[in-house]
């Protein structure tokens, strides 16, 4: 088999949002194929995407950039293996590098893996590239890729990276060469690559990294940080895979809401505010020293069924639900136009997920699949928070179309921090976010029986053979017919209500350029900073 690789890897590294993992896999194994598959636009043209970076010139080196981003917390973490939230991506994303990265068709290319090649699907070479230091000045190497999976795999400290490389035989790992790996599955699982992109599991650290003095080999070295408040970067001059770094430092300030992040933009006091929301969008274009960038992306909210539990463990209730949002109110209402229809099925803007399946609102349809489940009048609450622009508004509409089928929807509205506690996924009627991601990688961690973040707690077993059938072939052709399947089921029986998938939307002071409106639904050119500068 080839090895995978992809034109354009030099251009940034990814990964999700809240919880969840972003990636694409296309090339020799298939699981999609490169952008072919990728939908065009959103569905008003306020959401067209910019298709190039920002322009300003030739580059210049030094400044201090200044980065705003929402929802941070004390539990805030520079751990690239074990990570939470946008602004621990974006932090890391400065730190470290991933074994697999995004180009600017926001799909996988090789990172500091040189090479990652299945040997079959239960068994994978990967070599890093030759030469690249981390922060301390030592050499990248095949050892550090091993202490890092090993680190993720541990046993008695499992971290976060595990569920997108649990198949991954740790202990029968065999060292080939100073760069090279050969990596063992317990089963066969032709996705690796997808998972790797973005991932926790993807971030390699140093052999005896410490969390508390981070070192990597990203384009910024560790000067400080204090969770909730603020984290200082300065230019690691020996970066590996430029342009840049041009900047001399960076800090990534925490804002408790949008309305101090939006304010800090327009005074001046940061230079760039990462995932605004559509609605300050006008403000920000009339002022003449702001520009705002904006991709279209497979980011979502979703509205949560725990088919487990009654009324949802009926799929006409399911069905039902699905039926009574209208999606195109929502976008208008809760995006301003800034995102894309959705029909309840992840995996928007990679080449194996199915643009055929479509469903509109339909009340009287609605209303007779709840008269068959004995569930005329039904009531029931929501719970949601401000986590993310869209979510709060998303239940809106929802409660306002759900009167039209005689459906009484209580929105119970928590705080970030209660919302995102230790019963997140144990709600029975709830929202979540995530960013974009592949359909085979949102399926692994989120609908099946096993999976870590399953907020539905789906458990089919053909949808699970499904998966299985996928991870265990290499021909491509197969591999998107067999997702296909599993997509046909998500659609008919699945707990999600997905009606959209939204915009991602940064603004900049005129002196930034160098960003790229990455359609990975992560903020501020995808954490990407290599490449940014600021003239005088």
């Amino acid at each position: 088999m080839n090895t995978i690789d992809h034109a354009g890897a030099h251009e940034g590294g990814s990964r999700r949002q809240f919880l969840k993992l972003g990636a694409s896999f296309a090339g020799a194994i298939g699981l999609g194929a490169s952008a072919a598959g990728c939908s065009s636009g959103s569905t008003s043209s306020a959401g067209s995407p910019s298709t190039s970076s920002s322009s300003g010139g030739k580059p210049v080196s030094g400044g201090n950039l200044n980065v705003g981003l929402t929802g941070g917390s004390s539990s805030d973490t520079l751990d690239p293996n074990n990570w939470i939230t946008n602004l621990d991506s974006t932090r890391c994303t400065a730190l470290y590098d991933s074994l697999v990265i995004a180009n600017k068709e926001s799909q996988p290319a090789l990172g500091l893996a040189e090479e990652i090649t299945p040997e079959n699907p239960s068994s994978w070479v990967i070599r890093v590239r030759d030469g690249i230091e981390f922060h301390n000045g030592k050499t990248l190497g095949a050892d550090d890729v091993l202490f890092t999976l090993q680190r993720i795999l541990n046993p008695q400290k499992p971290l976060e990276g595990i569920a997108s490389i649990k198949p991954v035989d740790v202990a029968n790992i065999k060292k080939l060469d100073s760069r090279t790996l050969r990596v063992p599955m317990t089963r066969p699982y032709s996705s690796f690559f997808n998972q790797l992109w973005g991932t926790f599991a993807s971030f390699i650290v140093p052999v005896d990294f410490d969390p508390a003095h981070p070192v990597g080999t990203g384009p910024f070295k560790y000067e400080s940080f204090t969770p909730g408040v603020h984290s200082v970067f300065t230019k690691n001059p020996n970066y590996w895979r430029g342009p840049g770094p041009y900047l001399d430092s960076l800090t990534i300030i925490d804002f408790p809401d949008v309305t101090s992040q939006i304010n800090a933009l327009e005074s001046g006091t940061i230079d760039a505010a990462g995932g605004i929301p559509p609605n300050a969008v006008p403000s920000v274009k009339s002022n003449s020293s702001l520009k705002v960038a904006v991709a279209p992306t497979g980011a979502m909210v979703m509205i949560i069924m725990r088919v487990d539990k009654p009324p949802w463990n009926d799929v006409r209730v399911r069905q039902a639900m699905r039926l009574i949002i209208n999606r195109k109110q929502l976008i208008d209402t809760a995006y301003s136009g800034y995102a894309t229809y959705g029909s309840d099925v992840f995996g928007w803007g990679f080449a194996d997920f199915d643009s055929s399946l479509h469903r509109d609102q339909d009340i009287d349809q609605a209303k007779s699949l709840l008269k068959a489940a004995g569930q005329e009048g039904l009531s029931a609450t929501l719970v949601t928070a401000p986590a993310i622009v869209g979510m709060v508004e998303t239940a809106e509409v929802f409660q306002q179309n759900a009167k039209l089928a005689g459906v009484n929807i209580s929105i119970s509205q928590e705080s970030v921090t209660t919302f995102f506690g230790p019963g997140i996924y144990q709600r029975p009627f709830s929202e979540n976010y995530n960013a974009a991601n592949p359909y085979i990688v949102n399926a692994t961690f989120d609908t099946l029986p096993y999976s870590p973040f399953s907020d539905t707690h789906f458990d089919d077993p053909t949808y699970t053979a499904l998966y299985d059938e996928v991870n265990a072939t290499t021909d491509p052709v197969k591999q998107q017919q067999l997702q296909y399947e599993m997509q046909q089921i998500d659609f008919n029986q699945g707990g999600y209500i997905i009606p959209a998938f939204y915009d991602n939307i940064d603004a900049y002071s005129s002196n930034v350029h160098g960003y790229y409106p990455y359609r990975t639904g992560l903020p501020v050119s995808n954490g990407f900073f290599a490449p940014m500068w600021m003239s005088k």
